[in-house]
């Protein structure tokens, strides 16, 4: 299975975010949010833009804070007409050096054991390089509701009058009135 390109790119290159931060407000243009929709398996997506703020820490990670907001069009699952929702997720993601991940990835295991919060492990700067599209792009998938239902939409199931002659002996009572011929043999008497 061949991966599917990122559609939103919108890369950031680490050595060029200076020491005070970075803030970068992103707006997908009309193929993108096609190709958005598209591999995210959605009818279409009206809108999608993205705050984010890029802050330097020690050891060359990086924490990308911010929000994504999108208008998306799917189908109601119980009237199957169109309908729009709207998504607005938050972003709080930690990204390291790929040397540094395994470490990484071990302590959030360890924190897991015990009673604190679980960090979600941190992802991996690859060639140098943070894509914010694609960090908008994932926050905007996993907010989809997998299951849209159009808040007036009721499931009903189809309710049918129960005919007299349709149950379980049905079948035996037909098959006693074919086995009795008029006039059968009655027992004589003696």
């Amino acid at each position: 299975m061949t991966e599917k390109p990122d559609p939103w790119r919108v890369p950031i290159a680490v050595l060029k975010i200076p020491d005070t931060g970075l803030h970068r407000d992103i707006e997908a243009d009309a193929a993108t949010r096609h190709a958005v929709a598209e591999i995210g398996g959605l009818r279409e997506v009206l809108s999608a833009h993205a705050s984010f703020d890029v802050t330097p820490q020690s050891s060359g990670r990086y924490h990308v804070t911010g929000q994504v907001r999108a208008r998306i069009g799917q189908t109601c699952v119980v009237t199957l007409e169109p309908m729009e929702s709207d998504i607005d997720e938050p972003i709080d993601m930690i990204f390291a050096p790929p040397e540094q991940i395994p470490e990484l990835s071990d302590l959030v295991d360890d924190a897991a054991e015990s009673d604190e919060d679980i960090p979600d492990p941190p992802e991996p700067i690859e060639n140098g390089i943070i894509d914010l599209g694609r960090v908008a792009t994932d926050a905007l998938y996993l907010a989809v509701d997998p299951y849209p239902r159009k808040p007036d939409a009721v499931f009903e199931p189809l309710v049918e009058a129960a005919d007299p002659e349709d149950h379980p002996f049905a079948a035996l009572k037909a098959l006693k009135a074919e086995a009795k011929p008029a006039g059968a043999n009655k027992p004589k008497g003696k």
